[in-house]
């Protein structure tokens, strides 16, 4: 199963071993703020708060497991370029 939203696809497994309560998937986006503000208008508390370098910030959501959504933006990356030490898919 797969959930999407624009490019980000996120495939789901029920599979044993697969993830386990209290996961952690990262997610790189751009359009933090709008979708902070979409969440917020749904009723979500999440608030985005800075992440582990000074260029990134970071939206955490929870399920019912404890296993965490983190939708982070860098700067670099709201500038359309990939940041410091990522790859990028051949083109």
């Amino acid at each position: 199963m797969q959930v999407s939203r624009g490019a980000i696809r996120l495939h789901l497994s029920e599979h044993h071993g697969d993830g386990t309560p209290g996961s952690a998937v990262f997610i790189d986006m751009t359009g933090l703020d709008a979708f902070h503000a979409e969440l917020k208008a749904k009723g979500s508390r999440a608030g985005i708060e800075p992440g582990p370098n000074p260029r990134m910030r970071v939206l955490r959501l929870w399920d019912p497991f404890g296993s965490q959504l983190r939708f982070a933006e860098t700067s670099a990356r709201a500038e359309d370029k990939p940041p410091a030490g990522y790859s990028t898919p051949p083109g």
